[in-house]
Order: structure tokens, then C-alpha cells, then sequence
């Protein structure tokens, strides 16, 4: 019988039979995808084996055709394994737009989770942000780490100083109030104003609450460039002395002088882990990063107060030489600002797609020049290839390190974003785990399911066991692939064939069916 799209938006349940026999007393099935090879999340794989679903959940999984059922999907071919898990999105605005929410670009990488809240950025309102998400369904579930950035600019301001032991304790008495709303944790952006103006004893006050709520504390931290190996030992230490596990975010090393110190930061958490603590991280498989120009190449004091502030810095002979002396040396590191590229900046939209040190040489203008021009207008959103290829692969191969893409929900537009938003789970499966090898493709799967449940808390999803909400993908191995580009980045990645969300179909037979079956997931807060 075809699966009508019909069928699929309404999700009609089916009546199936059980191979031992028809008849009345038989048990119902949504759907039994069968013949597939079985990546159940642990690592484990099954050649051939299938998966049964009932009300939205998955009633058995394991070797063999399975239960007889009226509609049975023949993944013969092809991989059956737990819907993907994003622990690092910036989704919070588009999962909500009704122009986005959908979420296609993470639907065709196989994502059917994606984690809210992270480098300190995003709502604090938890209930609010979360009742928003269920008022009209989502292309995938979210969950939210309340951002620390966002709290100290609600309770302080972005101004550069220490919190006060009364805003201190308001910003706990919130963060508890969050945890209490269904938060999964906190995170921070300490290369970000106003997070990086808090210090490690105003972080670890905030994380003893979040750890005492069962919560994990997610880490954009302090540096990623020549101060990795410090800053690593300071979000070890946090977790240390607030007893929480400690998730790095976007594992990584910026900056070309700075190559090959990953290793050391590794060797820092496996050692952290070793002594029983729990420290992960996640990664997203480029070498190039994506964030603001200001957080790039401008020093945070320079930022404190807003971009308001920076111009009126800027306007102050002595302070201005200093800002202006900083950025220069950042911007000799990155090649004279070659490896900065403009992705979104709307009052010169010529400039998107080129690099800081071509623009300058189009403009007859220094890049210094430049980077003040557009912070001067507001700002804009960049590109930064700064990483070593073979530490990308390195850190991939960690069975701590989780697959994440760093991106957000987005349609195709005129911008120039990085193609991680579109491609970051293909890319580590497709690319470097099939056809380079650098990773076993069992390893690739469980980087990007049980392996991210774990480390948020989620015990509901992220394997394929009974009991586990139906959140499904299968896809084709010969396949799967990114086809974003850095120079071509609005393109969907290839290789999904279904993706279940909640035991909707969201992707069928490689199409997107606008079905909007996910939910925000809400922790329940430890006693």
C-alpha cells in the first residue's frame, strides 16, 4: 500500500500483523522499517534488522524482518539509525519564525534535535521560549541551555566589571528558575561581551546551581587561539569546584602560529577524564570558524558597552590607538585579514563572499581601514579560516567528541554563511568517515546520536531500544554527502531518505514534507 503524503502529515496509524499470525488480538504498528543496517547508537551494528513503531515511539528494533505490518518501509540498502542530535545551535530565533521553523537545512543533514541556547547567547525566558516552540511545532525538537551571556546583560548590563554579591545572587536565583523551567544546563561565550566579562568565580557560582539542578555547563571558552590550553584548564576547574560536567564547545585551535597545540587541550581533558570527571566536547568537521567580525579580531574590553561604545573608543586619540594597535597585530596573524571573509553585511552587499585583505585592496584602503569601516556600521557576520585540517581530523577522533554543527535554521538567501548550516553531519559521515576513513562510520553515528543524548541527559532518545521516542534517520551510504561550499553554502546535503520525528515522517523518499512534529524537550529538574 503507498505511503500517501496525506498519510504522512496526519500520521494515520495502520493496522499490522505479527508474523506469528493474523487475526484479532494482533498488535498494531505505525510503520516497520526493515532490512537496513542497524546503527543503534551504542556503536553496535546490526547487517540486517529493523525497527517497529507505535504511538510515536519505537516498540522494537533488532535483527530480522520483524513484526508483519501493512506498511513496512524496505530499507534494504541503506542505514537505519537514531535521529541526529545538534548539542551546538544558534536555531533560537529561526525555530520559531514561521518563515524557518521547518527547519529543512537540518531535516536533510538527519537532525532531529537541535540544542538552543549556546556561546551565552539566546532567551532566558526558558518557559516562554519553549511554550513557543509547541504553539506551532518545529521541523526538529529543541532543547535549551540557558545562555550565561544573556543573563549577565539582563541583570548587569554589557559593561566590563564585576558583578556585585546582590546581581550575583539575582542571576542565581534566574538560573535556578530556568533549570526549573526545563533548561538542560548553561552555556557560555567567553570570547563575547558582556560573557567574557565574567570571571571564574561568578562562572562556577553559576554552574554550582545548574549542577545542583542535574544540569551540564557548555563552554564557548575564554580562547581558542594562543590561550586554548588556559582556558581549557579553566572550564576543567569550574567543573572541578561545581561539581558539573563540562562540555567544550567546537573543539578547536585558531590561528595559524597556534597549530598543533590542539593536542595539549586534548590531553587536558583526557587526563580530566581520566581522574573520573566528566569533560566532552563537540566539533564541527571545517577549518574555518563563523562568527562576528568584533569577536574576531577587536580586544573584549574594547567592546564593553555595546558597539555604541567601541565607536565613541575609536573617536579617543589614545584609546583609539590602542583598539586600533590590537586589531592590526590580529589582523597580521590572519594573512593582513585574507582569512576573514564577509558572509553577512548588508550596508555594502557587494562585499559578502570576499576576503577583508581583497576588499581593502579594491577600496584603496588598508584592511585595518576596513574592519573600522564596518564596525563603524554596525558590524557583520564573517568567515575566519584559521584551523589545520590535521587537527580537524585529530579531534574527530575522540570518542568523547560529538558532532555539532555551530550553525542555525535558515532558507536561502543572499548571504554567505558558512556551509556547516547546511552540511556538518553528512560531511563528518559522508566524507570523513566513508570515503576518507579517518573515523569508523560506527563512530561517526554515535558521535551524532547516543553519544550527544548522553552527554545533554536526554534518556528518551538517541538510540534505537524500545521505548525511545521515534526519532528516526535512514540514509544511503553511497550517497550521503555536503554539498554546501564555502563559495556556494544554501545547498542541501544528499543522502536522507526518511527521517522520523516523534514517528512523523519528515523527510520521505528524500523529500521534506513540512511536517512540524517537534517539540521542545524540557528537562526535569533534579530534586
Amino acid at each position: 500500500m503507498a505511503f500517501t503524503m496525506k498519510m504522512c502529515f496526519s500520521l494515520v496509524f495502520l493496522i499490522c500483523l505479527l508474523n506469528t499470525g493474523a487475526g484479532f488480538g494482533a498488535e498494531q504498528f505505525d510503520y516497520v522499517i526493515a532490512n537496513g543496517t542497524i546503527h543503534d547508537g551504542t556503536g553496535k551494528v546490526i547487517e540486517r534488522g529493523y525497527v517497529a513503531v507505535r504511538d510515536g515511539k519505537i516498540h522494537s528494533a533488532g535483527p530480522g524482518e520483524g513484526p508483519a505490518c501493512e506498511y513496512r518501509i524496505d530499507a534494504t540498502g541503506l542505514v537505519i539509525c537514531p535521529g541526529f542530535i545538534d548539542l551546538h545551535t544558534h536555531s533560537d530565533r529561526g525555530i520559531v519564525d514561521p518563515k524557518s521553523r521547518g527547519a529543512v537545512n537540518y531535516l536533510l543533514q538527519g537532525c532531529t534535535t537541535s540544542v538552543t541556547g549556546n556561546c551565552g547567547m539566546g532567551p532566558i525566558d526558558v518557559q516562554k521560549f519553549y511554550d513557543n516552540v509547541d504553539k506551532a511545532g518545529a521541523g526538529t525538537n529543541v532543547a535549551h541551555l540557558l545562555p550565561q551571556g544573556e543573563l549577565r546583560s539582563h541583570v548587569i548590563g554589557k559593561v566590563n566589571r564585576k558583578a556585585t554579591p546582590a546581581e550575583l545572587q539575582k542571576m542565581q536565583r534566574l538560573t535556578s528558575q530556568a533549570m526549573k523551567e526545563g533548561a538542560w544546563g548553561m552555556s557560555t561565550g567567553l570570547i563575547y561581551t558582556p560573557s567574557t566579562y565574567a570571571d571564574t568565580e561568578e562562572l562556577t557560582a553559576l554552574a554550582k546551581v545548574i549542577g545542583d539542578a542535574g544540569g551540564i555547563y557548555a563552554s564557548h571558552i575564554r580562547g581558542e587561539e594562543e590561550g586554548l590550553v588556559g582556558s581549557i584548564q579553566e572550564a576543567i576547574r569550574i567543573g572541578e569546584d561545581a561539581s558539573i560536567p563540562v562540555h567544550i564547545s567546537h573543539l578547536k585551535v585558531k590561528g595559524t602560529p597556534n597549530w598543533g597545540t590542539l593536542r595539549l587541550a586534548i590531553t587536558l581533558i583526557r587526563e580530566a577524564r581520566d581522574k573520573g570527571q566528566r569533560v566532552t566536547a563537540d566539533q564541527y568537521p571545517y577549518i574555518a570558524a563563523s562568527t562576528s567580525l568584533a569577536a574576531t579580531i577587536f580586544p573584549p574590553w574594547s567592546m564593553s558597552g555595546g558597539v555604541d561604545q567601541l565607536v565613541k573608543r575609536l573617536d579617543e586619540p589614545e584609546v583609539g590607538a590602542k583598539i586600533r594597535a590590537a586589531v592590526e597585530k590580529s589582523l597580521d596573524i590572519k594573512e593582513d585579514g585574507k582569512q576573514i571573509v564577509i558572509a553577512q553585511y548588508s550596508p555594502r552587499p557587494e562585499w559578502v563572499g570576499k576576503n577583508l585583505r581583497e576588499i581593502a585592496k579594491a577600496e584603496q584602503k588598508t584592511a585595518l581601514q576596513i574592519a573600522e569601516e564596518i564596525m563603524r556600521s554596525g558590524g557583520a557576520q564573517i568567515v575566519n579560516f584559521a584551523m589545520n585540517e590535521e587537527e580537524v581530523r585529530n579531534a574527530m577522533t575522540n570518542p568523547w567528541v560529538a558532532t555539532a554543527s555551530d550553525g542555525g535554521v535558515m532558507i536561502p538567501d543572499a548571504t554567505r554563511p558558512h556551509p556547516r548550516n547546511y552540511g556538518a553531519f553528512p560531511r563528518k559521515i559522508g566524507h570523513y568517515a566513508i570515503r576518507e576513513q579517518v573515523i569508523p562510520l560506527e563512530q561517526a553515528i554515535r558521535s551524532a546520536t547516543g553519544l550527544p543524548a548522553d552527554i545533554l541527559g536526554l534518556t528518551d532518545r538517541g538510540y534505537l531500544k524500545p521505548g525511545q521516542a521515534a526519532d528516526i534517520v535512514v540514509f544511503d551510504p553511497q550517497t550521503i554527502i555536503d554539498t554546501a561550499t564555502f563559495e556556494n553554502p544554501h545547498q542541501y546535503a544528499d543522502g536522507m531518505r526518511y527521517v522520523f520525528v516523534n514517528g512523523v515522517a519528515a523527510v520521505y523518499e528524500g523529500t521534506p514534507t513540512g511536517a512540524l512534529a517537534g517539540r521542545a524537550l524540557r528537562k526535569k529538574s533534579a530534586p
